[in-house]
């Protein structure tokens, strides 16, 4: 089973010799791997080349931001499972992809997602806040709620089937894509009870009171355009139950 992996990255050099190591050091025989940059000048470029032997695609170029580089990777992608790794973020081990790959097999399905786990910006072996997507159910999306999207792999043939990433989105087109895939168009999905992907504190996401705000408002909008009857009180309601997050921690299994 054929299985593309994206990375969009802009001056990111500080992390980024992590995020392509913990790919190129997948188990999965069968691994295709695309990276997309925006036109980074920090040095980041040159990492990228050190590993270009071993990447299926390299694009720098400038684009229109994260989700129209995202696009990008996807249109060239070729395997039949596609999933994105940003380049803060890394695999919490080798086998991360062979168990996705096993899931689909087993499960028969047309998406799969994990848990995550939220580290320490400059130690990734501390672990900040554990993201776990066992209790999802699409009802939840009304509420913020969704599975964790970097740890999301789905069949290509979805994209192709129900569209790319929406660039009219800052911050939360991913959450639109999974309402889209997941609730409005019932994409089967399966969850594996494990940690999959290490995610840097720091993002986009969550860059303070201000990005929350436009994050909580296209919730909103992503729900609305979707079918989902939602409003901004609703979606802010789920912030102290995310309290749990910072003190429940994932088991040695879900490690594993």
């Amino acid at each position: 089973m054929k299985i593309s992996i994206i990375t969009v990255v802009f001056n990111a050099r500080d992390t980024i010799e992590d995020c392509v190591r913990s790919v190129l050091g997948q188990s999965h025989p069968d691994l295709e791997y695309i990276v997309v940059d925006g036109g980074s000048t920090d040095g980041t470029v040159e990492i990228i080349r050190r590993h270009q032997a071993r990447l299926a695609a390299f694009v720098s170029e400038p684009d229109s931001g994260i989700y129209d580089a995202m696009n990008k990777g996807i249109k060239l992608a070729t395997g039949y499972i596609i999933g994105l790794l940003n380049a803060d973020d890394i695999y919490q081990n080798e086998k991360v992809i062979s168990t996705v790959a096993e899931e689909f097999a087993s499960r028969n399905v047309d998406a799969v997602f994990g848990d995550l786990v939220y580290v320490d910006s400059h130690d990734p072996g501390r672990i900040v806040r554990y993201y776990r997507s066992a209790d999802f159910h699409v009802n939840k999306f009304a509420s913020g709620w969704m599975p964790a999207h970097p740890t999301f792999f789905v069949k290509r043939v979805m994209y192709e089937r129900y569209g790319l990433f929406k660039t009219d989105y800052k911050i939360a087109a991913d959450y639109e894509l999974l309402v889209r895939f997941l609730y409005k168009n019932n994409v089967s999905y399966s969850y594996i009870p494990k940690v999959l992907v290490r995610m840097r504190t720091g993002g986009i996401s969550t860059k303070g009171v201000g990005s929350n705000w436009i994050l909580n408002r296209e919730i909103v909008k992503a729900c609305n355009e979707n079918g989902i009857k939602t409003n901004m009180l609703k979606v802010l309601a789920k912030y102290p139950r995310k309290i749990f997050e910072l003190i429940r921690k994932p088991s040695q299994q879900a490690l594993s």
